[in-house]
């Protein structure tokens, strides 16, 4: 069974832990004047928000504050609380699965820059070359997993029922030629299981966070085409309108921030500039 990502009573402590480091967040729906606190992932969210702040916001009139987590529940746990104005990390499938179990209202208002999972290996250099009896780490989270059952599928390690969709899981699999076991692990702590297992589908901020490069170290890496696992800008329903939060989608969707990405990531991390 799939462990939670973190338990109620440590997501409780760890975000007055992060909100009190960081500072008092704004309240949802400030003036034109308020900073704009927006939750991130350190990379590739916390970089490409940081060239905003350094290199466009001040020019386009946007006073932006950012607050760096490093899981992928709290940033929607303080989202919804009002402790931040909007966040920039994770991908439509996620968004919704965690607004059906968690309860929350929070909806997409741009789709930002692409970032491929992958899968490393310090044991193999192509997918198809896994021994039989390998072990697998995939992430523990519901939409994760089966987006790292669907990489794997794609070239043809494992057949997953056609029925299956986002939150497909291991009891999806139709053929398993390979005999894999697969091991799943908090998100954040795959990129260290990579000495004990045969390989690990890692999400790109933990892949980048850990030293890897996607572009040229994943044995294998998600396409770009039909991808529906962009990155977007995500505000509590009804703040879409926010003219800080229209801001800040101008300056994503930008021409510079396109080049940013394209510059800095070097197709590790792809750009989208339409919403």
């Amino acid at each position: 069974m799939r462990k939670q990502v973190i338990s109620a009573v440590s997501a409780a402590v760890a975000l007055g832990l992060g909100l009190t480091a960081c500072g008092s967040g704004s309240d949802s729906g400030g003036g034109d004047n308020d900073a704009l606190v927006v939750g991130a992932t350190a990379v590739p969210a916390g970089e490409v928000l940081s060239y905003i702040k350094k290199d466009l916001a001040e020019k386009a009139g946007l006073d932006l504050e950012i607050k760096e987590f490093t899981d992928y529940v709290l940033p929607n746990t303080a989202l919804q609380e009002g402790s931040l104005d909007a966040n920039l990390y994770q991908n439509q499938p996620y968004l919704d699965d965690f607004n059906k179990s968690k309860g929350t209202d929070l909806v997409s208002v741009v789709k930002a820059y692409l970032p491929p999972m992958g899968v490393y290996s310090k044991e193999v250099e192509d997918v198809t070359e896994l021994a039989d009896g390998a072990t697998v780490a995939v992430p523990n989270d519901v939409t994760n997993e089966g987006r790292a059952l669907k990489l794997l599928a794609s070239k043809g390690v494992i057949t997953l029922d056609e029925a299956a969709g986002t939150t497909a899981s291991p009891e999806d699999i139709t053929a398993n030629p390979k005999h894999l076991t697969f091991k799943e692990l908090e998100p954040a702590q795959l990129p260290r299981s990579l000495d004990d297992v045969a390989a690990a589908v890692i999400n790109n901020n933990y892949a980048q966070d850990a030293g890897l490069s996607p572009a040229t170290e994943a044995v294998l890496l998600e396409s770009a085409k039909d991808n529906p696992y962009a990155n977007l800008l995500a505000v509590k329903k009804g703040d879409e309108d926010d003219p800080r939060v229209k801001k800040l989608v101008e300056l994503l969707t930008s021409p510079e921030v396109k080049k940013f990405i394209e510059d800095k990531y070097k197709g590790s991390v792809l750009p989208v500039t339409s919403g």
